[in-house]
Order: structure tokens, then sequence, then C-alpha cells
């Protein structure tokens, strides 16, 4: 451990920016291979395929890399979002 790399993408659909996304997506990169995963509504990390599709051009939406600052930005922001929606 400890030489795990992770990189965040904004998920860019249709009317979307990587300030306003409709998701987050993470990459963490380890000795064992790449865990891709995305946020989901109750904050909570789960295994998805988004960034894999969008590698192979099969996603509908774009993903743009982010920085982690970036990353923590938006999930407060979505923590506030879907907070309010209950």
């Amino acid at each position: 451990m400890g030489d795990e790399e992770i990189k965040y993408y904004a998920i860019v659909g249709y009317g979307r920016t990587v300030q306003n996304p409709s998701g987050i997506a993470r990459r963490t990169t380890s000795a064992d291979g790449p865990i891709d995963e995305a946020l989901r509504r109750d904050l909570t990390w789960q295994r998805d395929s988004a960034i894999i599709e969008w590698e192979y051009g099969d996603a509908g939406a774009g993903l743009v890399e982010i920085s982690e600052a970036e990353a923590e930005g938006l999930i407060e922001q979505f923590r506030e979002k879907w907070g309010q929606e209950g």
C-alpha cells in the first residue's frame, strides 16, 4: 500500500460543465490494478464502469480529469444538493 494513485473525473453530460457535473468518478490504481468508482447519492463510492466506457468511447457523457481539491469541492456541492433533495 502507499503506492496508490487516485485520479478524479467530473462527469459532464449534455449541458453540464466541470463546475456543474452530473457526477464524479475516480480511478484508484495500485499494484493490484485499477479500481473505478463513482460517487452515489448516499455519498459512498461504488464500483462503476463510467471511466472504462469513456476510454472506449462507449459513454454518453464525457469525463474531464480534475484535481483532488476540485473533487472535494464538488463532493461538498453534491452533499448539499442531495441532502436537500432528501
